[in-house]
């Protein structure tokens, strides 16, 4: 098993310039189908929808061919492609569009997300939202949203009550029932509740405008990316018990120490720490 390499100012600068190369490339990639009429669908999902597009495919596609070119030594997973062994000690985790409800949909709350780090999980990540331009990232060195060419800092929103914060989910069950009682005894003592915006709910808190984003039953895939921006931002990522959250299921991210606290002691209270 390789062992996570050093992180230092030189690894971060190659690996944002080949996130972006990345980044660039599903853009490229997926736009075209973007409300398109004649986009057709495979739902992966019995009983259920869960939709999968050309669009997804040639997303991941164009992001591992960049990859193939710039940093064949790192390891890749993805969620339309699976695993790919690497020799670095580097794991590059792409969900090439968070939210394809959405993007099927044609709301533009849909992502690129791409995260890459070692064993303790990822130390850059991006979302990307094509449509409007706007393009997140964190690394080590801080936040930052990038948007017709201009790059400026973000941060996390300052310690507020939860009576005063605003909280986002991505669908109202949340999960099981349980744990969808457990959501609903935060978001019910926070000012506002909101739904269904994906992975650019992450970037809201990245960027100061919204408090809280609890969300369960995830994949690596669709945690790692945000996690590392909200992290670099000065937020707190977690699982339900305020462990590690990069591998997936219950997650809350939240702008600050004291909120997700708050936070954490309700579902606590909820009793769903324990299913």
């Amino acid at each position: 098993m390789n062992s996570d390499p050093q992180v230092t100012d030189a690894l971060i600068s190659e690996l944002t310039r080949v996130a972006h190369l990345m980044a660039d490339a599903a853009r490229d990639a997926i736009l075209p189908y973007f409300r398109s009429t004649d986009l057709s669908t495979d739902n992966k999902l019995a009983g259920g929808y869960d939709p999968v597009t050309v669009a997804d495919r040639a997303g991941e596609a164009a992001m591992r061919e960049v990859l193939a070119r710039n940093r064949p030594q790192d390891a890749i997973f993805g969620e339309e492609m699976g695993s790919q062994a690497g020799t670095s000690g580097l794991t590059w985790v792409l969900d090439p569009i968070d939210g394809t409800r959405g993007f099927v949909s044609g709301t533009p709350t849909w992502g690129v997300l791409i995260a890459v780090g070692g064993q303790a999980g990822p130390f850059l990540g991006i979302i990307d939202q094509p449509y409007i331009g706007e393009r997140f990232i964190g690394t080590p060195h801080g936040a930052s949203l990038i948007r017709a060419e201009r790059s400026v800092p973000i941060t996390t929103r300052p310690p507020r009550p939860l009576s005063e914060a605003i909280i986002f989910t991505t669908f109202p069950e949340v999960g099981s029932t349980q744990e969808g009682a457990a959501f609903h005894a935060v978001s019910e003592r926070a000012l506002l509740t909101r739904y269904g915006m994906d992975c650019y709910a992450y970037a809201l808190v990245a960027s100061g405008q919204v408090d809280l984003v609890i969300e369960a039953g995830l994949n690596a895939y669709d945690i790692q990316g945000p996690l590392a921006l909200v992290e670099a931002a000065g937020g707190v990522v977690t699982d339900w018990h305020g462990g590690p959250a990069h591998n997936g299921g219950r997650a809350i991210a939240a702008a600050n120490p004291q909120i997700h606290s708050e936070a954490l002691e309700i579902l606590k209270n909820a009793g769903v720490l324990d299913g």
